[in-house]
């Protein structure tokens, strides 16, 4: 009897013990069929149309792992392990957690995370993109815009500085709606001529409160490779400064994002492009619609180009919903941005040339 009372005790110990950890397997299909016309030919002289099955047109295709341990007193660890998938090839090219590998440390102090994430100057502001940082219709402020050579040898974060590794960040808890986050990505290169080189930091400020959302945000990322070959220039300081918004009124969401980008070049002058947002979106029966419109002003090659996105995605449940999207650069004498519709390889723009997109698809999550 007294061994039966303890074999109890140890099951209902390990119980409780199991109960306090979580692990969660999670993940996005999203897959459809894009066409892009306007796409420029390998030597640059002609354009032609471009069309075949994509991913990650309404929300990026991912799978990943999950899990958190309560450690009692309000302290809970963490980890989050996430890579990208595509669902038009099976991950030809291989798969990895570059989305996001970081283990965390969270309580009432706010959460700590180690390791590849999100920028914290970016991550406030993938909502106020009513495309989500996603597909055809997606704002393209945050373009590689200078041409970053990302290599392992060169630099840490992303070319288009969305994500960092090797970093340590900071979010605090919730004061009255004013929340915060700070990141530091090191370098880790034993570099002679420049020790920052691949170095990041950063951070935003942001309120919440109702229908009112804002955030302030500033990214710095030092001793970039621009460009590659006889025209790379070396030790070039990127900083970026956002300010972006929402206000919802119910029947419509207003949405909007200004942001100035500027690469300090060594020895010349500095590179800069100003990116301007404004969107709104409205509730449609078991959908919504969205419209958005964005202005890039190249400053550095005294050009411009304007960009208009129209968008409806249909919840079919929960999980899974259709969707669709047109959007259209037009692209003024040296701009050449490009729509964004992974899955179809090489869709460049030619200087000046317009590109029109259609994107229609299915998104599952699970």
């Amino acid at each position: 009897m007294k061994k039966s009372l303890i074999a109890l005790a140890v099951l209902a110990a390990s119980g409780a013990a199991m109960a306090q950890s979580s692990v969660t397997l999670f993940g996005i299909v999203d897959t459809n069929v894009s066409y892009l016309d306007g796409v420029s030919n390998a030597a640059g002289t002609n354009t032609d149309s471009k069309y075949g099955i994509g991913t990650s047109g309404n929300a990026t295709s991912r799978l990943g792992f999950r899990g958190v341990e309560d450690l009692g007193g309000g302290l809970k660890a963490g980890f989050h392990l996430e890579g990208e998938i595509f669902g038009d090839d099976g991950n030809a090219s291989g798969f990895n957690f570059k989305r996001r590998s970081t283990v965390s440390l969270a309580g009432g102090f706010g959460e700590v995370r180690l390791g590849r994430d999100l920028t914290p100057g970016y991550s406030k502001f993938v909502s106020y993109d009513l495309f989500g940082q996603v597909g055809i219709g997606q704002f393209m402020g945050w373009s590689d815009w200078n041409g970053n050579n990302q290599t392992t040898a060169n630099n840490n974060n992303d070319a288009n500085g969305i994500r960092s590794s090797n970093m340590i960040s900071y979010y605090t808890p919730n004061f009255s709606g004013f929340t915060a986050g700070l990141g530091y990505g090191f370098d880790e290169k034993a570099d002679t001529t420049n020790s920052k080189k691949g170095r990041y930091v950063g951070g935003y400020v942001a309120y919440d409160n109702g229908p009112l959302s804002v955030a302030l945000s500033y990214d710095e990322s030092s001793a970039l490779t621009l460009g590659s070959g006889a025209t790379a220039v070396n030790g070039a300081d990127r900083n970026r400064l956002t300010l972006g918004g929402s206000y919802n009124l119910n029947v419509v969401k207003l949405n909007a994002i200004l942001q100035q980008t500027k690469d300090d070049v060594p020895g010349g002058s500095e590179r800069k492009v100003n990116a301007y947002m404004l969107g709104a979106s409205a509730p449609v029966g078991a959908g919504e619609v969205k419209l958005q419109y964005a202005l890039y002003d190249q400053k550095a090659i005294d050009s411009k180009a304007h960009q208009i996105s129209l968008g409806y995605v249909h919840n079919l449940s929960k999980r899974t919903a259709v969707y669709g999207t047109v959007a259209y650069m037009d692209n003024k004498d040296a701009s050449k941005l490009n729509l964004s519709a992974k899955g179809l390889g090489t869709i460049d723009a030619r200087a000046g040339d317009s590109q029109t997109g259609v994107q229609v698809g299915i998104r599952h999550s699970f």
